[in-house]
């Protein structure tokens, strides 16, 4: 078991925090920049769907018309879910994990219609990033 300790200087004016204190602050730092840099870009690419004809073309081009609008709902939904977890921490979970999934699905899509690495590094960068985030949350 790791231990923390405090080193009191001059009568605690000034204290310094050795140990597993650093090291958790900057784990939970990490991981709520990336829960931001995630949730921020779901819901960009939500709106995005509503908002412009590229995202339905894309979907069209994937033969996937019928399931964009869903998609993108459920883009918003857990890039709001996101920002809920951080302090509900089971939301958190649900959310990063589904979002996890969702991307697995883009990846496998891009895949199947032979797109490029390059054209598909997008999803599979936040496949990743929101598996580190379900995995990094499993132990908070």
């Amino acid at each position: 078991m790791a231990k923390a300790y405090t080193l009191f200087i001059a009568a605690n004016t000034i204290s310094f925090h050795c140990g597993c204190i650093i090291k958790i602050n900057i784990a939970i730092m990490l991981l709520t920049i990336l829960i931001l840099i995630s949730s921020l870009s779901f819901m960009a690419y939500g709106i995005a769907y509503f908002k412009t004809t590229e995202m339905k073309s894309e979907f069209k081009r994937f033969g996937l018309e019928k399931v964009g609008t869903l998609t993108a709902i459920l883009e918003i939904l857990g890039a709001g879910g996101l920002l809920v977890g951080l302090k509900f921490h089971p939301i958190l979970l649900i959310s990063a994990g589904g979002l996890a999934l969702l991307m697995f699905l883009g990846v496998a899509v891009r895949i199947k219609v032979k797109d490029s690495l390059w054209v598909s590094l997008p999803a599979l960068f936040f496949m990743i990033l929101n598996a580190c985030i379900f995995f990094m949350s499993l132990h908070g």
